[in-house]
C-alpha cells in the first residue's frame, strides 16, 4: 500500500496523482490527507464568512455612535458585500482548477486584512464619508468570494460517497463565521483591548434610549486580523493541490447543461435565502420592531438565524448522502416555503407580542435553508463529473452569493414604498413554490430521468 504514496507531489505544491474513488488509494493515505485539507480550508472558510458579514453586525451600530445614515443608506450598506460576493464568486469559480488549492487558499484569505483593516480605522470617526464606508462594505465581499473556490477544491479531494459530507461540513462550520461576528460584537464591543483606547484606538459614545455608554467598535474587526494572518499562513505552509487542472475557456463547458441552470435556481432558493437574511435579519428587526417602547436588540437575536442555518446544513450532510439529495430538497423546500408564509403574518405587529413568533418564523426558515444548502450540494457532483461538479458548485454559489446584495435592495424598495417588508415574504414564497417543483420534477419524482 506505501507504494500507491497519496501524499507524493511534482513541485512540493502538486499532488502528482489523485484517485479518491480508487479504494486501495483512498485508504493508503488520501483520506487522511482529504481530512486535514478539509479542516486548514474549513477554519480559512470561516474567516471569510466573518468579514464577509461583519458589516451587517457593524451597521446596525452605526447611527448609534453619530453616523447620520437613512434607512435606505443603512440597507445599502448592508448589501454592498453580497454584491461583490457573487461578483468575486464568478472569478473564485476558475481559480482552483488555474493555480491550485494552496495558492487559492492562503492568498484570498491573507486578503481579507485589507477590509479589516479598513473598518478598523473607519468606525473611529463618525465623519468618515459614506462613500468610504461603501467602499469598505464592498470589500468585505472578498469573504463572500472565497467559497467559490474553497468549495470546489473540496470536491476533488471526496469521493462521491463522501462529498455531501464533506461539503456540508466546509460549508456549515463556515457558515458559522456569520454567527460568530454577530454574536462577538455585541460584547467584544464593550471594553478595550490591548492595554486601552490608546493602543486599539478611541471609544465612540453609544446612544440608545437616552442612556449613554462608551464602546469600542473598532474591536470587531481588531480581533478578526490575527486569526486572519495566522490561518491564511498555515494554509500556505501546509495545503496540497489536486492534479485536476483546466484553463478559463475549458471551464465554460458547464453552460451547455441544463443541470447548471435548475442547480442554480435551487442554490438560490436555498444559499441565497440563507444569506440574504442572515445579512439583513439585524436591520429587519430593528424596522419591524425597533420603533416600540423595550425593543429588543437586534444582534441580541439575530445571530441565532444563521447559527440554525449553519448547524442544519453539517447535519442535513451526512442525511443527504444517505437518503439522496434531490429528496431531501423536496422537503427542505417544502418547509422553507410554509416559514415564509407563516413570517408574512408577523412583519406589520402592533406591539412586541409577536415579536417572539416572527423569530421562530425565521428560525424554521434559517433551518430548512440550511438543510437545503447541504442537499443541493450533494445533488451537483452526482450529476457532473468532479472537475464540471467543482465548476458548478462555485457558479451557483456565485450566484446564490448576491442574495445580501438583493435581500437589501429589495427590503430597501419595500421599506421605501410600503413601510413593510411582507410585500418580500410574498415574493419568496412563489419563488420558493416554483422552486420545489422544479426540483421535484426533474430529480426527486419517481421516474425523473436525472434522479440525485
Amino acid at each position: 500500500m506505501a507504494t500507491l504514496n497519496p501524499s507524493a507531489t511534482t513541485d512540493g505544491t502538486w499532488l502528482s496523482r489523485w484517485e479518491p474513488e480508487n479504494t486501495s488509494f483512498w485508504s493508503a493515505g488520501a483520506s487522511r490527507l482529504a481530512w486535514r485539507t478539509l479542516t486548514i480550508t474549513t477554519l480559512n472558510l470561516t474567516m471569510a464568512f466573518i468579514v464577509w458579514f461583519l458589516v451587517s453586525a457593524l451597521v446596525v451600530r452605526l447611527p448609534q455612535i453619530g453616523f447620520k445614515f437613512t434607512p435606505q443608506q443603512l440597507f445599502w450598506l448592508a448589501a454592498m458585500p453580497g454584491l461583490a460576493g457573487g461578483t468575486l464568486r464568478l472569478v473564485h469559480m476558475f481559480l482552483t482548477p488555474m493555480f491550485g488549492t494552496r495558492l487559492v487558499v492562503s492568498l484570498s484569505t491573507l486578503s481579507l486584512l485589507i477590509p479589516l483593516v479598513g473598518w478598523f480605522y473607519a468606525v473611529q470617526d463618525p465623519g468618515t464619508p459614506y462613500w468610504m464606508l461603501m467602499l469598505l462594505a464592498f470589500l468585505a465581499g472578498l469573504g463572500g468570494g472565497n467559497f467559490s473556490s474553497f468549495m470546489p477544491s473540496t470536491s476533488l479531494f471526496f469521493p462521491k460517497r463522501l462529498q455531501g459530507t464533506a461539503l456540508a461540513i466546509q460549508a456549515g462550520i463556515g457558515n458559522f463565521g456569520v454567527s460568530i461576528v454577530q454574536f462577538v460584537t455585541p460584547w467584544i464591543i464593550g471594553f478595550a483591548l490591548m492595554g486601552g483606547a490608546a493602543f486599539m484606538g478611541d471609544s465612540q459614545t453609544l446612544t440608545k434610549a437616552g442612556v449613554q455608554s462608551q464602546v469600542y467598535l473598532q474591536n470587531a474587526a481588531a480581533v478578526m486580523i490575527p486569526f486572519t494572518f495566522v490561518f491564511g499562513v498555515s494554509a500556505w505552509l501546509m495545503l496540497k493541490s489536486v492534479p485536476v487542472k483546466a484553463n478559463f475557456a475549458q471551464q465554460f463547458d458547464i453552460f451547455r447543461s441544463r443541470h447548471t441552470w435548475s442547480m442554480t435556481s435551487l442554490y438560490v432558493m436555498t444559499f441565497g435565502a440563507f444569506s440574504g437574511l442572515a445579512a439583513t435579519f439585524p436591520l429587519l428587526i430593528k424596522q419591524i420592531y425597533g420603533g416600540f417602547e423595550g425593543a429588543p436588540d437586534p444582534l441580541a437575536w439575530a445571530f441565532y438565524g444563521p447559527l440554525v442555518g449553519s448547524a442544519a446544513r453539517v447535519v442535513a450532510g451526512p442525511l443527504s448522502d444517505k437518503l439522496g439529495g434531490a429528496r431531501v430538497t423536496h422537503w427542505a423546500g417544502l418547509g422553507m416555503l410554509a416559514s415564509t408564509v407563516w413570517v408574512t403574518t408577523l412583519t406589520s405587529p402592533t406591539g412586541l407580542d409577536s415579536f417572539p413568533m416572527f423569530v421562530a418564523g425565521m428560525l424554521t426558515m434559517f433551518f430548512f435553508a440550511g438543510v437545503g444548502n447541504a442537499s443541493t450540494f450533494k445533488q451537483m457532483p452526482m450529476l457532473f463529473e468532479p472537475r464540471q461538479a467543482g465548476g458548478v458548485i462555485g457558479f451557483t454559489a456565485a450566484i446564490a452569493a448576491y442574495g445580501p446584495f438583493l435581500f437589501g435592495m429589495l427590503f430597501a424598495a419595500s421599506f421605501g414604498a410600503f413601510k413593510s417588508a411582507t410585500p418580500v415574504f410574498y415574493g419568496l414564497a412563489a419563488f420558493f413554490a416554483f422552486n420545489v417543483v422544479l426540483n421535484w420534477w426533474m430529480y426527486a419524482r419517481r421516474g425523473a430521468a436525472n434522479p440525485c
